[in-house]
Formats: C-alpha cells, sequence, structure tokens
C-alpha cells in the first residue's frame, strides 16, 4: 500500500497455513483487494521423498490454495517457461486484485551463497556441542521437548551414540516455533518433573506469545519446573542460514519482561552451560537461558530411524513412569 506496487512473499509451504488468515480475512477480493505474489517452497511434493512432518503438506498445498480460491502455477525449471508463468501471475494480480501463488519444486533453484558476510561472533560452540553438554547434564527423569530442525535431528544423534535410548525427548520434528507450548502443556500436567525446553532463536521469535503464556500461569504459581534453553546462533540454520534478530534483540529480556520468574545470564562456553543447566534445575520457573553459539552443521548429521509415531509412544510411555 506505501509503494502502490505488488509484494512478494517467500516461505516455505510449512508455513502456508499461517497465511490462511490474512490471505482471507485482509488480502481477499472481498475485503481489502491486496495483491501479492505468494512464492512458496513445496517441500514433500508428491512422488519425492521427504521427511514425514512434510508429506501431508506437501499433498494438500495445492487443494489449500484451491480451496482459498488462490490461483496457482508450478515454476518451471527453463527460463522462457518460468517468464510465462511469472507474466501470466502479475496480469492476474493487476486484472483482479487479489494474491497468486507460485510453487517451487526443490531444486528448481541453483545453490546461492549469501554475498553479506556474517558479522557474528565465533563462539566456542556449535549447537551440537551445547545440545551435548545440555543433555550430559540433565538428570535420568528429566523430560526434554526439542525444536524442530537440526536441533531435534542433533539431539536423536547424540542420544543414539550414547545409549541408543531416545525415550526422554519429543522431537518436534514439524511446528516450528510450538515446542514451548508442547513442554508448557507437558509441564503443567507433570508438575513433579523438570520439564527442559531446547528451543531456536527463529523459533522463539516466530511463536514470541507463548512466553506471556508462560508468565501468566507464572502468577499462579504454576510453570515453576518449566525450563527454556534457547540455542542462539542468530540464523534460521535448518533452511539455509538466512539471519535472524536473535543477536539484535534480547530474548532473554523478553522473557523477563513476559513474566518469566528466572533469568539466567547468556552463556557461550560449554563449561557455563553446564553450569546454567545445574542452576535452571535448582531454580524456580519459568526459567531461561539463552547460549550462544555459531552457525553450522555436520555435513554427515543423520535424520531420526524412528517414526513420528514410534517417538510419541515411547515418550508418553516414560511420561507415565
Amino acid at each position: 500500500m506505501a509503494t502502490g506496487r505488488v509484494a512478494c512473499t517467500y516461505l516455505q509451504n510449512s508455513g502456508l497455513g499461517n497465511t490462511v488468515n490474512p490471505l482471507l480475512s485482509l488480502c481477499d477480493p472481498k475485503v481489502y483487494q491486496l495483491p501479492v505474489l505468494l512464492l512458496i517452497g513445496w517441500r514433500g511434493e508428491p512422488g519425492v521423498k521427504d521427511e514425514p512432518q512434510h508429506v501431508a503438506q506437501g499433498a494438500l498445498s495445492g487443494p489449500i490454495l484451491d480451496s482459498m480460491q488462490c490461483p496457482y502455477q508450478v515454476l518451471p525449471t527453463e527460463p522462457e517457461a518460468a517468464d510465462r508463468v511469472l507474466s501470466e501471475a502479475c496480469s492476474y494480480m493487476t486484472a483482479n486484485n487479489a494474491p497468486y501463488a507460485i510453487l517451487v519444486r526443490k531444486d528448481t533453484f541453483s545453490d546461492y551463497k549469501l554475498q553479506q558476510k556474517s558479522t557474528a561472533p565465533e563462539y566456542e560452540m556449535t549447537r551440537e556441542d551445547a545440545i551435548k553438554n545440555i543433555l550430559d547434564a540433565l538428570d535420568p527423569t528429566d523430560v526434554i521437548v526439542s525444536t524442530t530442525g537440526m536441533t531435534s535431528r542433533e539431539v536423536f544423534e547424540h542420544r543414539a551414540a550414547v545409549d541408543g535410548k531416545h525415550h526422554r525427548d519429543f522431537l518436534t520434528v514439524g511446528c516450528m516455533g510450538h515446542a514451548s507450548s508442547i513442554a508448557q502443556a507437558i509441564a503443567l500436567q507433570k508438575p513433579q518433573r523438570q520439564v527442559f525446553c531446547l528451543d531456536g532463536d527463529g523459533a522463539v521469535i516466530m511463536h514470541m506469545g507463548s512466553l506471556t503464556t508462560a508468565g501468566q500461569l507464572q502468577q499462579h504459581a504454576l510453570l515453576q519446573n518449566f525450563k527454556h534453553i534457547v540455542i542462539n546462533n542468530g540464523a534460521h540454520d535448518s533452511v539455509g542460514g538466512q539471519p535472524t534478530a536473535g543477536f539484535d534483540v534480547s530474548l532473554t529480556g523478553v522473557a523477563e519482561a513476559s513474566g518469566y520468574r528466572t533469568v539466567i545470564p547468556k552463556v557461550s562456553t560449554r563449561g557455563g552451560v553446564v553450569d546454567a543447566v545445574q542452576r535452571m534445575r535448582a531454580a524456580q520457573g519459568p526459567a531461561m537461558v539463552e547460549v550462544l553459539v555459531r552457525t553450522g552443521a555436520r555435513k554427515d548429521l543423520g535424520r531420526p530411524t524412528t517414526t513420528p509415531v514410534q517417538n510419541k509412544e515411547a515418550f508418553m510411555q516414560f511420561l507415565a513412569e
């Protein structure tokens, strides 16, 4: 509206559900008639092998757009054909003042390196280093809920390397940003257990409202067993390394303002992580600590070898003990 030009929004289809409300209640021709080009990365495309959390969303991406009466095409890999699709999209948006979507298949674009060099400090630990030190410092009865992406993969690999047991961990392989809400719900139902959420800066920022929920429940003497560990590398490391606002804002400051009972100063060393975990175990929750790490992951990082249903069932049995 400020420029009079059509906006372009790039997202993975995992986020398509988040767009339903603004597309239908704001952009729709029956409301504000706001054209926007949706460039959607198509994970879980039917016939293409992908992770379980992407299968249903991949199959339903087209039908979801159809149900919203949002026309779409798949972006061809040939430049001339891609130009035609973009031209048709622009013509439609200009004529109808309505959104238009383009689904982008895997490997449509070639690899690209960000031109702007990162100015983030080279912290002592990687995320995987931090996760190993956190898990090793916890007690056998402690409950772990880990966020989506490489965090849960690294949790799984560390458990596999140590004892092959995964029942203590709920791997939130999908629904980015909701790990802390899941952990809070478990903490409410299991007040005698310490519940640790291993979160990421991008995930916390995506659904920051969950921090205020924890703060509100704290006023009723609830969530004293909820311990929130945010592993902050200042990037969306699992999907390309695009920078977040993680290093530009104080996540612990937001938590404190939201009503977290305990906020532990940031740590960035192995020793600092171990000390912080022990302090969190003794502290009243909701409690948060921010662990500063550098970006990057092992090239040979594996994926969980158990199914999500197997993970859920083993985890529920652990909670029932």
